[in-house]
């Protein structure tokens, strides 16, 4: 049984709940994006398995998951980078924030979710149960097709998109 931490609206940890059942019950809870770029400055998407709980077989960025009981959000990025994605890369947090919605389901999310952003050069090696596809996209190309295409990207990545481009070229800028 996958458990997630419940937090007050300053991320205050509050308790711990089943996953299943804090998305049954829009408890707010931590959670983690990760967006993967490559050299060329192309986000690393995932398209969630088809038999996920909610937003199956939609394009998402490149990780979203919570951190366990215990485990930072770092320490949750790295872990579930290397379980869903297969390979592991150095992170930096770009920012935190709050979103809630309701799925067609009955399901809902609403997380206090740490964005992280980091640069890989390989091809992933996915988790099957996880990760029914993978693909680089361009920046521009994306936010073009999510503006068309909404209801084949996930909530949450439309949600964080504009924010994670200007940040990533922001850090691009000053390294």
């Amino acid at each position: 049984m996958q458990q997630v931490v419940l937090v007050d609206r300053r991320n205050h940890k509050i308790g711990v709940e089943e996953k299943l059942a804090a998305h049954k019950n829009s408890l707010l809870h931590r959670a983690i994006s990760i967006f993967i770029f490559n050299s060329k400055g192309e986000l690393l998407l995932q398209k969630r398995a088809k038999h996920k709980y909610h937003s199956a077989s939609l394009w998402s960025n490149t990780v979203c998951s919570h951190p366990k009981p215990g485990e930072t959000f770092l320490q949750a990025a790295h872990r579930r980078l290397k379980e869903e994605m297969g390979f592991d890369c150095k992170l930096k947090k770009l920012y935190c924030f709050i979103y809630q919605t309701t799925f067609e389901n009955g399901l809902s999310e609403n997380e206090y979710d740490c964005v992280f952003v980091g640069e890989y050069g390989g091809e992933p090696v996915p988790d099957p149960a996880e990760v029914e596809a993978y693909r680089w996209q361009n920046l521009e190309d994306l936010k073009r097709d999510a503006a068309k295409r909404g209801n084949q990207y996930t909530f949450w990545l439309k949600l964080a998109l504009d924010q994670v481009a200007t940040d990533h070229i922001k850090a691009i800028v000053k390294s």
